[in-house]
């Protein structure tokens, strides 16, 4: 009995020492530069800040629109009746709610800017990230990071850059 459990601790052992050995591959992708050479990322990106210059532009009107009625307010008020101050003060706070609601439903957290980038990216990231896990799987790599993510690389070898592997799936 002590033989046999001699022999599994040598065997445990020795399978953990050689999985210990093991080197793993590691490789990187620079996504920044996927998405720039990917055309339909780029055409995605132009319906977005179409869509992000048409929203800012009419959030510039009621700006200005608001800005217009307050200085003919400011430059009126003083002989306007007590009535008429606090209906022009009162149109203007509607106003203004209506400036800060436009911003939060276009460019708030969970805006149209945030919901319609969701609907337009994802499917491209998606394809992207099958692309990276084909390269992984084909070049047997165990970890891939993204370079122009929130990770810091002090130093990478090139030959460890996927980034034209991927590219060349995506095709």
């Amino acid at each position: 009995m002590k033989k046999f459990c001699f022999v599994i601790v040598f065997a445990f052992l020795f399978g953990s020492l050689s999985f210990i050995s093991a080197q793993p591959k590691f490789g990187y992708v620079d996504s920044e530069t996927i998405m720039k050479q990917l055309p339909d990322a780029q055409d995605t990106q132009k319906k977005l800040d179409a869509l992000i210059k048409e929203w800012q532009d009419e959030l510039a009107k009621l700006e200005r629109d608001w800005k217009a009625k307050y200085d003919d307010y400011e430059k009126r008020k003083l002989i306007l009746s007590e009535q008429k101050r606090a209906d022009v003060e009162k149109e203007l706070v509607t106003l203004e709610d209506q400036v800060s609601k436009y911003r939060q439903d276009k460019f708030g957290v969970r805006g149209e800017l945030f919901q319609k980038q969701e609907e337009l990216m994802k499917p491209i990231q998606n394809r992207i990230f099958n692309a990276i896990q084909e390269v992984a799987k084909e070049e047997d790599f165990d970890f891939i990071f993204d370079r122009s993510g929130d990770m810091i690389f002090l130093y990478a070898k090139e030959e460890f850059d996927v980034t034209n592997l991927v590219l060349e799936k995506l095709k």
